[in-house]
């Protein structure tokens, strides 16, 4: 008799056991399975260390190198549905500059949701998504934390500016995959505003931002600094060459060898390491010409 009450006390445990993990499982919050099609939430999301949320990223996120790791699903403006899909995400991130338009469509009529964010064209906008993206990670006090020295590089920037004499003429470009073909950042884009921070001017006549321009635009604009993008300066292997193109062959940039390699997606968006970015611009765009 023993026996009996003892096994169906037993059983009644394990049964209410089963069904308290059942019922556990059920209210706990799935972790968020993240594609991210912009590459300035990309490095934010790494940044403030919730990389493990990403499953899929857009080709644009190259930054940090272990975004580049990631399946992919398509350049931000040439975006494929089956692809996002296809990793099951329970939400895409996205800046707004995504194409074609249709895909977001599919991608919600599967049930998935497109969570959209501004973005941020100032410091304090930087500041703001940071923030606002640490909020919803439970990572707020990492945002500000970056928040703070992305401001303190800034000011510290702004402050070496007033003891450089000049402000030195620069141009930014990416050589493209077909020869002769260059890609240049125009007034209206951040590598210029980060190069203004720095305390040069893009002397290129160009209003909007990558765009495809001449030899003749760049001999045209006399840069005394080239900044030259990682793709087109490592295809060409080096400053020797890179400075023989035309165009930038008669340029004071290259008489004087000021060419220097940048990173692009440094130069395209506003990030955690904008303020370093700057720095590092202006140390490069202020040297002494290399002889």
């Amino acid at each position: 008799m023993k026996k009996i009450v003892y096994a169906a006390v037993l059983l009644a445990s394990v049964a209410c056991n089963r069904f308290r993990n059942e019922e556990k499982a059920a209210t706990e919050p799935q972790q968020e399975r993240i594609v991210s099609v912009s590459k300035q939430l990309t490095e934010m999301i790494y940044a403030l260390g919730a990389e493990s949320r990403l499953v899929g990223v857009d080709l644009s996120s190259t930054y940090p190198p272990a975004a580049k790791k990631l399946p992919t699903v398509g350049y931000h403006r040439l975006l494929n549905a089956e692809g996002i899909i296809s990793l099951k995400p329970t939400v895409v991130y996205s800046d707004g500059n995504i194409a074609p338009a249709a895909v977001m469509t599919q991608v919600q009529n599967v049930g998935i949701p497109i969570k959209e964010f501004s973005a941020s064209k100032t410091i304090p906008e930087t500041c703001q998504l940071l923030q606002q993206l640490g909020d919803g990670f439970g990572q707020r006090a990492k945002a500000d934390e970056l928040a703070k020295q992305l401001t303190a590089d800034m000011a510290q920037a702004a402050e070496n500016v007033k003891q450089y004499p000049d402000h030195p003429k620069v141009v930014i470009i990416h050589y493209g995959l077909q020869k002769n073909i260059y890609l240049a950042m125009g007034q209206k884009s951040t590598g210029t505003q980060m190069v203004a921070w720095a305390g040069g001017v893009n002397s290129l006549n160009a209003a909007e931002g990558m765009k495809p321009i001449s030899p003749e635009l760049i001999a045209e604009a006399q840069p005394d600094v080239i900044l030259a993008t990682d793709f087109g300066y490592d295809r060409q292997g080096g400053l020797e060459k890179f400075k023989q193109l035309p165009g930038v062959a008669l340029t004071p940039a290259a008489k004087n060898n000021r060419i220097y390699r940048v990173e692009e997606h440094d130069m395209v968006y506003l990030g955690p390491r904008t303020g370093q970015n700057v720095l590092m611009l202006q140390k490069l765009i202020h040297q002494q010409p290399a002889q």
